[in-house]
């Protein structure tokens, strides 16, 4: 009993004296820079041209002879049409951040703000207009504020700044849709930041250089604030907030960009923000924190108590209670136990494990550290996708850092708990995803599933208890225990606790990774984050959950993201894929596409799914090149209901989803394919009749000259004809004409 009391105590206090030292060492390095420019280094941002960025930034940096202006590296911001993003942080001032940036962009960033001081307007991220505010003022609202006297503190400090003279575009107002996460106090309505130029007067310890923190009880709160801080310069030191580390550092970089400014990141804390391969910066944001504060004063029971509590639930699609399942194993009765961490993304369209990894490796490396100890495992493994050359890499480093700084290794942090991690790499099977196949993978067999039970918490690898989880949800293992689970399981909705992060792709003007708590509704997540849909086309659905997920129509958009919620409509949560379609797309081909991947991917060990998922994709592909039978959507539909039912696991189970939510939801475009051998959306060729417009054909003959089957016919300068019983539907045509003259039926 005297060792344990001595023991406690002693872990918290090594790391602090680890975090002191890596502090200063950074304190030393930023007092020797005068500007930082962050330049995304990832698989998406390299893709899309970051090292041709970064590359020219340092012939000019040489150039100049600078040497307060240094280049660093992060992980991927997530906003991925506007890539590469390139940050130039300078002290004292509000970081800019650069969108699509060039070689030529480069050279007047650097010419025109870093060595001149006046940031290149045009070439800014996400901007609307010309940004000269002197402040940007950003609202959270407070979800568990309960007052009664409810205002809008947006149009309040707006309608007050313009009856003071104030141009709209000397400041700029936003508002967070998230419930104010942060904020701790009831009686609080919302949490103010003021994002000045210059620092404001009398600030006191509780403001930056660039930010101040308010809280905002009542109108007259807002209106001192307006009156005193904004008009006259003047803070209001009893209005001051306290600091939060996770939400300010966030907020100081992106807050004046709405895409990010309406997120709340827990898994993506760090992404875009701290060097992924510099261990230093994760400790000085608390990294390892919360396992020194687990293994100082925490048993693995209450541990496990914390995480039930939070009412975290597995990321990676089935959303089952992550505290029950390490219950679960710590009480197997076999004493050695593995963890996993399931990094097997092979979802179409998704990208969250990997932008994670790549963006901040050391969270999940903390997190299972932690899962370690609360369900005594000594050993652990990340599966990752041979496919992900980049965060194989990263998660090595950091798993090396992690070890050579004692996070890993026998008796972390001079504890009795010792823990290692290992990675093993995924063959690009997407039945790997699931557990049972994913460790025969490990255990160097075929990855194919097994029947549960038992299930692996109570014999997984090896014959031994073992807990797996996906990327995701290890990540949030860290958040629970610097904050508290009551801190953790205030956001989100009843049944489904915390953020979900997505990868929003397809038809929509913002694409890359948005984290919003369990609730948000995919009306807000598309349009309010995503942007809505370009070139004015109508919203026609939006498929979540990836390839074993389903459509949902427009008339279910104000449907909430959580696991029962989208379940409730034929869908799944998924591991965060949510792919956007507009009028354009055939809902019929959607559910084909779908399948036919799920159909590809198929291990063939049960029948089912072996042979039940290609009879399906033979009926659709019937549907859509106008060859189908009488009695195939009935054929269709029952098909799929039973391979649901007899499949051995999740990926048969869930295979026929995008079929069924089609014929849900969209059955009218089915009947119309199958009826009157016609597409609505003109995209199944097959079912496409081509035409000529007498009224804008020319006759030059360029139509006929590229038809194959010679099936259109005419003398040149006049209008020319298709014959339609020899038309092969190809649509060369219709490429070809420059005058729009041929037209899709």
């Amino acid at each position: 009993m005297d060792e344990e009391v001595e023991r406690v105590g002693k872990i918290l206090e090594r790391y602090t004296t680890v975090q002191n030292e890596t502090k200063e060492r950074l304190a030393k390095l930023a007092n020797e820079r005068c500007i930082e420019i962050q330049i995304g280094d990832a698989t998406c941002e390299n893709a899309a041209g970051s090292q041709v960025a970064r590359n020219e930034f340092e012939k000019l940096i040489e150039a100049s002879g600078r040497k307060d202006i240094v280049i660093k590296k992060t992980g991927c911001t997530g906003r991925c049409s506007a890539e590469p993003i390139v940050g130039v942080l300078q002290r004292g001032r509000m970081p800019f951040k650069y969108q699509s940036v060039t070689a030529e962009k480069v050279r007047r960033i650097f010419t025109e703000h870093i060595l001149g001081g006046q940031p290149v307007i045009d070439f800014l991220l996400d901007k609307k207009t010309k940004n000269k505010y002197r402040h940007q003022i950003a609202f959270f609202k407070n979800g568990a504020y309960t007052g009664q006297d409810v205002f809008d503190a947006a149009g309040r400090a707006a309608s007050r700044l313009a009856n003071a003279g104030v141009q709209k575009e000397e400041v700029k107002i936003g508002v967070s849709i998230n419930p104010g996460l942060f904020i701790a106090h009831e009686s609080l309505q919302y949490y103010m930041i003021i994002f000045p130029e210059e620092k404001a007067r009398n600030t006191g310890s509780t403001s930056d250089a660039d930010v101040t923190r308010y809280g905002v009880t009542k109108p007259a709160d807002l209106d001192r604030i307006i009156d005193s801080h904004l008009l006259k310069g003047e803070a209001q030191p009893d209005l001051f907030a306290a600091a939060d580390p996770l939400f300010d550092r966030y907020l100081k970089m992106y807050a004046d960009i709405e895409f990010f400014n309406r997120q709340t990141r827990f898994t993506l804390r760090n992404s875009g923000i701290i060097d992924p391969e510099n261990i230093d910066e994760y400790i000085f944001y608390d990294g390892f924190a919360a396992a020194a504060r687990v293994l100082d004063g925490m048993s693995p029971q209450e541990v496990v108590e914390a995480v039930k509590k939070s009412g975290l639930r597995g990321r990676g699609g089935a959303g089952f209670l992550t505290g029950l399942k390490w219950e679960f194993a710590q009480k197997a009765a076999t004493p050695k136990r593995f963890i996993i961490c399931n990094a097997d993304e092979g979802d179409p369209g998704a990208f969250m494990d990997r932008s994670t990894l790549e963006g901040d490796p050391f969270s999940i490396v903390e997190g299972m550290i932690i899962g370690a100890y609360a369900t005594g495992a000594s050993q652990g493994y990340c599966y990752i996708r041979a496919e992900y050359p980049l965060a194989i890499k990263r998660v090595e480093k950091a798993i090396e850092m992690a070890r050579a700084q004692g996070f890993l290794g026998k008796n972390i942090l001079g504890s009795d708990f010792s823990f290692d991690l290992e990675i093993r790499l995924g063959a690009g099977a997407f039945v790997c995803g699931e557990e049972t196949a994913l460790m025969h993978s490990i255990e160097g067999r075929r990855g194919q599933p097994r029947t549960r039970p038992p299930f692996p918490a109570a014999s997984g690898l090896w014959g031994c208890p073992t807990t797996i989880n996906n990327v995701e949800t290890w990540a949030n293992v860290p958040v629970i225990f610097l904050n508290g689970p009551e801190w953790f399981a205030r956001l989100g909705s009843e049944k489904s606790k915390g953020t979900k992060v997505f990868a929003l792709a397809g038809k929509v003007i913002n694409t890359g990774l948005v984290e919003v708590p369990m609730g948000t509704t995919l009306r807000e997540v598309i349009f309010d984050i995503g942007g809505g849909i370009p070139g004015g086309k109508v919203f026609k659905a939006v498929q979540t959950g990836g390839p074993s997920g389903g459509c949902i129509p427009e008339s279910l958009i104000d449907t909430e993201v959580d696991y029962d919620s989208l379940a409730a409509i034929g869908s799944i949560m998924g591991s965060g894929g949510m792919i956007v379609v507009d009028e354009d797309s055939c809902m019929v081909d959607v559910a084909k596409y779908f399948l036919e991947f799920t159909m590809s991917e198929s291990c063939g060990k049960c029948t089912p799914c072996r042979e039940g998922t290609l009879r399906m994709y033979e009926i659709l592909e019937r549907i859509t090149r106008g060859e189908a039978r009488d009695g195939d959507i009935e054929r269709l539909e029952r098909l799929a209901n039973l391979i649901k039912k007899t499949a051995l696991c999740g990926l048969g189970q869930t295979a026929p989803n995008p079929v069924l939510s089609t014929l849900q939801h969209f059955r009218n475009e089915y009947e119309l394919h199958v009826h009157s051998r016609r597409c609505p959306a003109k995209v199944c060729k097959k079912l496409i009749q081509y035409e000529v417009n007498p009224e804008k054909c020319i006759g030059c003959s360029a139509c006929a000259r590229a038809c194959p089957t010679r099936c259109i016919s005419g003398k040149p300068k006049t209008v020319h004809t298709i014959d339609a019983a020899k038309c092969i539907h190809c649509g060369e045509c219709f490429t070809t004409c420059k005058f729009d003259a041929i037209r899709k039926n």
